[in-house]
């Protein structure tokens, strides 16, 4: 894995915390989520500008976004007791397949 695709996976994990965070921030109003929350917004935009110097834009975006969409899915049915069912799973696994996919075929 080179390192841009490297960057991009650590944007979509760094996407996953933000995204899990935001439950936590009491709508912005407790510090310490709040602050954990941004800078890991930050950092996830840079690792993905970094990646976008060399991948195609819509490649980086569709991973960018199908890591975080999946990360934060998977984080809420076992945080946050969201609801788990057949088809939901199966769609989740179709976004994972998407992913690589996309890696497969995004070249660079």
């Amino acid at each position: 894995m080179n390192s841009a695709w490297l960057y991009l996976v650590v944007a979509g994990l760094l996407e996953i915390c933000w995204a899990v965070g935001l439950k936590y921030t009491d709508g912005f109003s407790r510090l310490w989520p709040s602050v954990f929350t941004i800078v890991a917004l930050i950092a996830s935009m840079f690792c993905l500008a970094k990646a976008a110097q060399t991948l195609p834009i819509g490649t980086a975006y569709a991973v960018w976004v199908g890591i975080g969409a999946l990360g934060a899915a998977v984080f809420g049915i076992f945080l946050f007791h969201e609801p788990v069912s057949a088809s939901r799973l199966f769609f989740l696994a179709l976004l994972l397949v998407s992913i690589f996919g996309l890696k497969m075929t995004g070249g660079v």
